[in-house]
């Protein structure tokens, strides 16, 4: 079965064994949001690191979304105010959370049904995040903890 490879304006951050792909309009933070996520996970889980920034592509591969830097882009992020910075970067990870910045459908005590998404025909676990909130607490509690419905 062959594979369809996309190009979507995102970053990726791989934390651990999977990747946070982090979507969302321009301006609102996906860049700030992987630099955040990058310092604060290497203090709380073994292993974090960018794998790509403002344009990565993603591709269904056996049931999984795997995620890469556009080649031209690879091991760069935006810093806003500091421009563009160097940082060791993935070649691929997997995806393991969609988080949604500036997302119309976020709550406070999210429905069941926007707790996945699809990316590709893969079923993920989504984080949706509205415009005027932190996304880090919320994003690091998914990946530390179970949710009490579980």
């Amino acid at each position: 079965m062959a594979s369809h490879v996309s190009t979507i304006h995102a970053s990726a951050v791989l934390i651990g064994a999977h990747a946070v792909l982090i979507r969302g309009p321009s301006g609102s933070g996906k860049s700030q949001l992987a630099w955040q996520l990058i310092n604060a996970a290497l203090a709380q889980f073994p292993f974090a690191r960018l794998v790509g920034d403002d344009r990565v592509f993603v591709e269904a591969h056996h049931g999984r979304l795997i995620v890469r830097p556009a080649p031209e882009l690879a091991g760069l992020l935006e810093i806003r105010g500091a421009g563009i910075r160097r940082l060791p970067h993935e070649p691929r990870a997997v995806v393991g959370l969609v988080v949604d910045l500036a997302a119309a459908d976020a709550d406070r005590l999210p429905a069941r049904e926007a707790l996945t998404t699809e990316v590709l025909g893969i079923t993920l676990p989504r984080l949706a995040v509205a415009p005027s909130h932190q996304a880090l607490p919320a994003i690091l509690a998914m990946l530390d903890t179970t949710a009490a419905s579980d």
